[in-house]
Protein backbone atom coordinates (compact mmCIF):
# COMPACT_ATOMS: atom_id res chain seq x y z
CA UNK A 1 0.00 0.00 0.00
CA UNK A 2 2.59 2.31 1.07
CA UNK A 3 4.38 1.71 -2.22
CA UNK A 4 1.27 2.53 -4.13
CA UNK A 5 1.17 5.73 -2.75
CA UNK A 6 5.03 6.70 -3.62
CA UNK A 7 3.59 5.99 -6.90
CA UNK A 8 1.07 8.31 -7.01
CA UNK A 9 3.07 11.12 -5.80
CA UNK A 10 6.03 10.28 -8.50
CA UNK A 11 3.15 10.31 -11.20
CA UNK A 12 1.90 13.23 -10.05
CA UNK A 13 5.57 15.28 -9.76
CA UNK A 14 6.38 13.87 -13.53
CA UNK A 15 2.97 15.50 -14.55
CA UNK A 16 3.98 18.52 -13.09
CA UNK A 17 7.21 18.66 -14.41
CA UNK A 18 6.20 17.44 -17.97
CA UNK A 19 9.01 15.05 -17.95
CA UNK A 20 10.87 12.25 -15.54
CA UNK A 21 14.14 13.07 -14.00
CA UNK A 22 17.10 11.18 -15.32
CA UNK A 23 18.42 11.28 -11.43
CA UNK A 24 16.12 10.54 -8.89
CA UNK A 25 17.71 11.31 -5.05
CA UNK A 26 15.61 9.35 -2.26
CA UNK A 27 16.06 8.99 1.53
CA UNK A 28 16.53 5.88 2.78
CA UNK A 29 12.03 5.34 2.43
CA UNK A 30 11.91 1.62 1.20
CA UNK A 31 8.38 1.79 -0.16
CA UNK A 32 10.22 4.80 -2.45
CA UNK A 33 12.77 2.73 -3.63
CA UNK A 34 10.56 0.08 -4.47
CA UNK A 35 8.05 2.22 -6.33
CA UNK A 36 10.59 4.10 -8.55
CA UNK A 37 12.03 0.57 -9.52
CA UNK A 38 8.23 -0.70 -10.70
CA UNK A 39 8.09 2.22 -12.28
CA UNK A 40 10.94 1.31 -14.49
CA UNK A 41 9.78 -2.12 -15.17
CA UNK A 42 6.22 -0.42 -16.23
CA UNK A 43 7.86 2.03 -18.36
CA UNK A 44 6.52 4.94 -16.52
CA UNK A 45 10.21 5.47 -16.34
CA UNK A 46 13.15 5.34 -18.30
CA UNK A 47 15.17 2.66 -17.85
CA UNK A 48 18.12 5.33 -17.62
CA UNK A 49 17.00 7.10 -14.62
CA UNK A 50 19.51 6.62 -11.79
CA UNK A 51 18.34 6.55 -7.94
CA UNK A 52 20.70 7.85 -5.52
CA UNK A 53 19.97 7.33 -1.65
CA UNK A 54 21.03 10.05 0.83
CA UNK A 55 20.97 9.22 4.55
CA UNK A 56 20.81 13.11 4.87
CA UNK A 57 18.16 13.96 2.26
CA UNK A 58 15.54 15.42 5.59
CA UNK A 59 18.40 16.94 7.28
CA UNK A 60 18.62 19.51 4.08
CA UNK A 61 14.91 19.91 3.52
CA UNK A 62 14.99 21.10 6.97
CA UNK A 63 18.18 22.82 6.78
CA UNK A 64 16.56 24.52 4.02
CA UNK A 65 12.98 25.18 5.69
CA UNK A 66 15.45 27.36 8.82
CA UNK A 67 15.32 30.65 6.78
CA UNK A 68 11.68 30.77 6.94
CA UNK A 69 10.66 29.59 10.27
CA UNK A 70 13.29 32.31 11.33
CA UNK A 71 11.66 34.45 9.66
CA UNK A 72 7.90 33.98 10.28
CA UNK A 73 8.63 32.89 14.44
CA UNK A 74 8.86 37.01 15.21
CA UNK A 75 5.15 37.27 13.04
CA UNK A 76 3.22 36.04 16.24
CA UNK A 77 1.25 33.64 14.21
CA UNK A 78 -1.20 34.86 11.22
CA UNK A 79 -4.36 35.67 11.51
CA UNK A 80 -5.98 33.48 8.56
CA UNK A 81 -4.73 30.64 6.15
CA UNK A 82 -4.79 32.72 3.05
CA UNK A 83 -2.07 35.59 5.13
CA UNK A 84 -0.06 32.25 5.84
CA UNK A 85 0.21 31.30 2.54
CA UNK A 86 1.07 34.49 0.50
CA UNK A 87 3.54 35.29 3.17
CA UNK A 88 5.37 32.12 3.72
CA UNK A 89 5.87 32.08 -0.26
CA UNK A 90 7.13 35.21 -0.40
CA UNK A 91 9.83 34.81 2.03
CA UNK A 92 10.25 31.48 0.31
CA UNK A 93 10.33 33.11 -3.04
CA UNK A 94 13.30 36.00 -1.46
CA UNK A 95 15.35 33.44 -0.12
CA UNK A 96 15.24 31.20 -3.46
CA UNK A 97 16.40 34.72 -5.19
CA UNK A 98 19.14 34.69 -2.46
CA UNK A 99 20.88 31.78 -2.86
CA UNK A 100 20.22 32.65 -6.97
CA UNK A 101 17.92 29.22 -7.40
CA UNK A 102 14.99 31.92 -9.07
CA UNK A 103 16.01 32.12 -13.28
CA UNK A 104 16.29 35.64 -13.06
CA UNK A 105 17.34 35.71 -16.93
CA UNK A 106 13.81 35.68 -18.04
CA UNK A 107 13.27 38.80 -16.25
CA UNK A 108 15.87 40.77 -18.18
CA UNK A 109 17.61 42.35 -14.72
CA UNK A 110 21.09 41.50 -15.16
CA UNK A 111 23.34 42.78 -12.02
CA UNK A 112 20.45 44.26 -9.87
CA UNK A 113 20.38 44.65 -6.02
CA UNK A 114 17.72 41.92 -4.67
CA UNK A 115 14.67 44.96 -3.85
CA UNK A 116 14.78 45.53 -7.68
CA UNK A 117 14.59 41.65 -8.32
CA UNK A 118 11.61 41.36 -5.84
CA UNK A 119 9.83 43.97 -8.12
CA UNK A 120 10.36 42.41 -10.97
CA UNK A 121 8.87 39.42 -9.52
CA UNK A 122 6.44 40.96 -7.75
CA UNK A 123 5.42 42.65 -11.16
CA UNK A 124 5.84 39.68 -13.54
Amino acid sequence: MKASAAKAFFKKAIRHEGQPHLTITLDGYVASHRAVREMRTDSLLPKGTKLRSSKYLNNLIEQDHRGVKFRTQPMLGFTNFESAVITIAGVELLRRIHKDQFARNRLKIKGQAVLAIWNAVLAA
